[in-house]
C-alpha cells in the first residue's frame, strides 16, 4: 500500500504544474468544468441505465411464465408437437427472451428464444455451466428481478416464480440492449464533454488573458523600475501603470502601485538632493580647508626655523602640528577627490604605460618599507590601458601603502600585471602573505573612514593608522575607468584584485 502511495506521489510530482496567475485560473476553470461535466455524464449513465433497466423488470413482469412453462414435462409430447409447441411459444416472445425451470433447486431444463424464430432448425437449449446453474437458483422466487451472467449468453435480467406443480419458472431478459444504449451515451457524452472542454478552456484563457492586462501592466512596470540603479544619483521613474477600474481588485492593486511609485520617486528626489547638498558641502569644506591647513603647517615649519633657542617641549609640540597638519592635508585632499568623483567629474583617457606605473610604485614602496619584501610578476611586453595616469597611479601608491602600514616587518608583497586573452581586459594584482582582513570588516573594506583592527596592523610600519579613504578611492578610481576592485582574504593571503576594462 505504502508504495503504491509512493508511485502516485512520484507520478503527482511529475505532471507540470501551471506557475503563472494566468495559467492557474485557466487550469483552475478547467477543472471545475471538468468536474461538472464528469458529475453531469455520470449522473445521466446512471439514471439512463435505472430507467432501462426498470423498463426491461417491466417487461418481465408482463411477459410472465408463458416461455418456461413451455418447457414443463417435455416427454409428454411427441417430437413433432413438441416442436410445435416450441415455436408456438416462442413465436410470441421477444428474440433473446431465456426460460429455466427449476425443481428441488436443480436446473431442468433452459432455453432461449432464437434471433430468427422462423428458423425451425434453431437449437433452443441452452448449455449451464455449473456457476450459471448455481446462480439460476439462487434467484429468489417472488422477488425483485436481478443481474445474472450466463456464461455462454451474457448478461441477462431474470425473474423467478412459482410453477403449477412446486417447480420454479425463471424467464430472462437480456441487457446487451441496454449496455448498448449505456455504452452510447458514454460516448457521447465523452465526445461532448471534451470538445466543450477544449472549448472551455481556449475562451477561458483568453478572458483571464483579457481580465488580467491590467494586472500585467502593473507587473511590467514593477520588472522596469526593478532594472533602475535606485542605489545612488538620479533616477526617473517609468511612467505609471495604467489604472483600471477601482472597484475591481487589480484596479486596487493598480492605483495602489501607482500611489507607492509616486512615494518613492520622492523619496529618492529628496535623498538625490540631500546627497548633492552633501556632495557640494564636502567638496567646498575640502578646498576651503586646504589653504588654513597649510598655512598652519607652513607656520609650524618656520616656527622650526627659527634660530633662537625653543625649549624642547615647543620643539615637540611644533613637529606635532607640522604633522597632524601634513596628515589634514593629504585628508582633506583625498576627500575633496572623493567628491569630485562622486559629482562625475569626468577623467583624462590617454594611454597610460601601466607597466611603467608600477615600477614607480613598487620603487617608492621600497623606500618608504625597507623591512618588506617587494616582488614583481610584470608581462614581457609592456601593458597599456587608457585613463587617467595620476589616479592609476593613486590607485596603486594607496594599494602598496595599505599593504605597508597593514602587515608586519618581512612580509612578501607580490605585485602582478595580467592581460585577459577574453575580453582583453587587464588585471592589477597586489598579494601579501600578512596575517589577513578580518572578516567582520570585509564586506565593507572599500567604504570610507573603514579601518582594520589592531589584529593585521600590529607590529606594522607606521602608525597602522589613517583616515580610511585609501580603498575608497581606489574603489572610486576604478569605478571611474569602467572598472572593478575585488578583495579576497584570509590568514596567510590577502588579495587586491583590480580589474580595467580594454583599451
Amino acid at each position: 500500500m505504502n508504495t503504491g502511495r509512493r508511485a502516485v506521489g512520484r507520478w503527482l510530482r511529475r505532471l507540470p504544474r501551471p506557475y503563472t496567475l494566468r495559467a492557474r485560473l485557466t487550469a483552475g476553470l478547467v477543472v471545475l468544468l471538468a468536474v461538472s461535466c464528469a458529475a453531469v455524464g455520470v449522473a445521466a449513465v446512471i439514471e439512463l441505465d435505472g430507467f432501462l433497466t426498470g423498463r426491461l423488470d417491466q417487461q418481465l413482469t408482463e411477459v410472465g411464465t408463458q416461455f418456461p412453462a413451455s418447457l414443463e414435462h417435455p416427454t409428454a409430447l411427441t417430437d413433432h408437437d413438441a416442436d410445435d409447441k416450441e415455436r408456438g411459444d416462442t413465436r410470441r416472445q421477444a428474440p433473446g427472451t431465456f426460460g429455466a425451470r427449476l425443481v428441488d433447486g436443480t436446473v431442468t431444463n433452459a432455453a432461449v428464444v432464437p434471433a430468427d424464430k422462423e428458423d425451425a432448425t434453431t437449437d433452443l437449449k441452452v448449455a449451464l455451466s455449473g456457476r450459471d446453474r448455481r446462480e439460476l437458483a439462487a434467484v429468489p422466487v417472488g422477488g425483485r428481478a436481478r443481474t445474472i451472467h450466463l456464461s455462454s449468453l451474457g448478461k441477462y435480467r431474470v425473474l423467478a416464480a412459482a410453477g403449477r406443480d412446486g417447480d420454479v419458472m425463471i424467464t430472462g431478459l437480456p441487457l446487451e440492449s441496454v449496455e448498448a444504449a449505456v455504452h452510447r451515451l458514454e460516448a457521447v457524452a465523452a465526445i461532448v464533454f471534451g470538445a466543450a472542454l477544449l472549448a472551455a478552456g481556449f475562451a477561458g484563457a483568453l478572458w483571464v488573458r483579457w481580465s488580467l492586462r491590467p494586472l500585467s501592466r502593473v507587473a511590467a512596470t514593477a520588472t522596469r523600475v526593478s532594472e533602475l540603479p535606485l542605489a545612488n544619483g538620479e533616477v526617473t521613474l517609468p511612467p505609471r501603470a495604467p489604472e483600471s477600474d477601482p472597484r475591481s481588485e487589480v484596479g486596487r492593486l493598480a492605483g495602489a502601485f501607482n500611489r507607492m511609485l509616486g512615494h518613492v520617486e520622492d523619496a529618492l528626489t529628496h535623498r538625490h538632493a540631500s546627497e548633492e547638498r552633501l556632495r557640494s558641502f564636502a567638496a567646498d569644506a575640502s578646498h576651503e580647508l586646504r589653504t588654513p591647513v597649510a598655512s598652519i603647517r607652513g607656520h609650524a615649519e618656520l616656527a622650526l626655523l627659527h634660530p633662537d633657542p625653543v625649549p624642547p617641549k615647543v620643539t615637540r609640540a611644533l613637529e606635532r602640528i607640522t604633522a597632524e597638519s601634513a596628515r589634514m592635508g593629504v585628508m582633506v585632499d583625498e576627500m575633496l577627490l572623493l567628491a569630485r568623483l562622486d559629482a562625475g567629474r569626468p577623467l583624462e583617457r590617454r594611454p597610460v604605460d601601466l607597466t611603467r606605473l608600477v615600477l614607480d610604485a613598487i620603487a617608492d614602496a621600497r623606500a618608504a618599507g625597507p623591512d618588506h619584501r617587494w616582488t614583481l610578476e610584470l608581462p614581457e611586453e609592456p601593458v597599456t590601458v587608457t585613463g587617467d595616469a595620476h589616479r592609476l597611479q593613486q590607485v596603486l601608491a594607496n594599494l602598496l601603502a595599505n599593504a605597508r602600514l597593514h602587515t608586519p616587518v618581512g612580509t612578501k608583497v607580490t605585485v602582478a600585471v595580467e592581460a585577459e586573452a577574453e575580453g582583453g581586459a587587464t588585471r592589477l594584482v597586489v598579494h601579501d602573505d600578512g596575517p589577513g582582513v578580518p572578516r567582520e570588516i570585509q564586506p565593507g573594506v572599500f567604504e570610507r573612514f573603514t579601518r582594520a583592527d589592531r589584529r593585521r596592523t600590529e607590529g606594522g610600519g607606521g602608525s597602522g593608522g589613517g583616515a580610511g579613504l585609501g580603498l575608497s578611492i581606489v574603489a572610486a578610481v576604478t569605478e571611474a575607468h569602467g572598472g572593478s576592485v575585488a578583495l579576497e582574504s584570509r590568514p596567510g593571503s590577502t588579495t587586491f584584485t583590480v580589474k580595467l576594462p580594454p583599451s
